[in-house]
């Protein structure tokens, strides 16, 4: 007999503006000219020769791939990450499923970042119509349009809205599709059943986002650099929405795994940054190099020239150069760090807020030609 399912349906959303948000991406923002404070020499002379390996890197079509978590949109540096794009330097993003989203409420309204502890208390944390409303249902098309995670908010940003297929259309290509292209046939059935459940009128929807010039999403699919979603069900606020539906959801998060997995395949004399996520980082970079070094292997090639360098908030006295520490060890418990060190390549972990990390390496990188 199944489980007995909570009732999504039966809560109350309330609408984003009469949340209060604790950061404001006008006033939180990051510009690109501000100064980083200094790091110790050290650190600043490894970003240096970071530096100096993206430039090669991009100069013999290498990936340069950074992976960040959702701290570093609520930091403001999403006018950073838009600056080293529109310079060629990164050739791939990856974030979570809370950077997306942190990185969406700032282009539809300016503000993010709700007071979690008093929203639970009160029982409204996450509850928010136009969240969860507008994000899912960005997943529910994107999915049936052949996009990913990331794709299908940059799109939605982007594009300012998004196209809703008309009802009849839909079941004539579940029809259609189900002996040639069941996957497709699949997705429109489960599109369908959304435009029914809440009556969406096809069409061309509007939405506005008058702050998407502050998006990591939109100018990545604005100027054609990956930039993929990596979520887990129940961990994000989308899943509180009844629009949630996580058929689309795994549709699209499968698409951007498997284009991070192409990402690190060209790894080989490049450059991987892994600034702030402690778990989602780890975690898919070890099975897509495990993956990558597979299909290298059956071409008599390898994938052992990259750097990897870590940045974050905790501190970690372990010179990983000499391998793992013991269990005993409290640096044994960075996952970032023991997993990374396990990967082969040159590991470099950095100590800094990671507003004066990537502002310290980008100025590193005027010294070089764009890429």
């Amino acid at each position: 007999m199944p489980y007995p399912q909570l009732d999504r349906h039966a809560l109350q959303m309330l609408p984003l503006k009469s949340r209060n948000h604790r950061k404001t991406i006008a006033h939180d923002r990051v510009p690109i000219d501000r100064q980083p404070v200094p790091l110790p020499a050290a650190q600043h002379e490894l970003l240096a020769q970071c530096a100096q390996r993206i430039a090669t890197a991009r100069q013999h079509g290498r990936s340069v791939m950074l992976a960040y978590g959702a701290h570093a949109i609520k930091n403001g540096l999403g006018p950073v990450m838009v600056e080293l794009m529109q310079r060629g330097w990164l050739t791939h993003l990856a974030t979570n499923g809370a950077g997306i989203i942190h990185d969406w409420e700032f282009s539809y309204i300016g503000q993010s970042c709700e007071d979690v502890r008093a929203m639970v208390s009160i029982g409204q944390f996450g509850n928010w119509q136009e969240t969860g409303f507008y994000v899912n249902l960005a997943l529910n098309v994107g999915a049936y349009e052949g996009l990913g995670y990331g794709e299908s908010l940059g799109a939605l940003i982007h594009n300012e809205g998004l196209t809703i297929p008309a009802a009849d259309q839909l079941r004539d290509e579940v029809q259609r599709d189900l002996s040639d292209n069941p996957a497709q046939s699949a997705a429109a059935a489960d599109l369908l059943s959304i435009v029914e459940r809440f009556q969406l009128p096809a069409g061309h929807m509007d939405v506005a986002h008058p702050s998407q010039q502050y998006s990591v999403q939109a100018n990545a699919y604005r100027l054609k650099i990956a930039s993929t979603g990596h979520p887990m069900i129940g961990h994000d606020i989308i899943y509180n929405h009844p629009m949630n539906h996580c058929a689309s959801l795994g549709r699209t998060a499968e698409r951007d795994f498997l284009a991070y997995a192409e990402g690190v395949s060209r790894l080989q004399g490049g450059v991987y940054l892994s600034m702030g996520s402690a778990v989602m980082s780890p975690m898919i970079f070890e099975k897509s190099l495990s993956m990558a070094r597979n299909l290298a292997k059956q071409r008599d090639e390898s994938i052992d020239d990259f750097q990897i360098v870590v940045n974050d908030l905790a501190q970690c006295n372990w010179d990983w150069s000499q391998g793992e520490p013991p269990e005993d060890n409290p640096a044994y418990y960075l996952r970032y760090n023991k997993t990374f060190a396990r990967m082969g390549g040159q590991l470099h972990y950095v100590q800094a807020d990671n507003r004066d990390f990537l502002l310290t390496l980008m100025h590193e990188l005027e010294g070089y030609a764009s890429a």
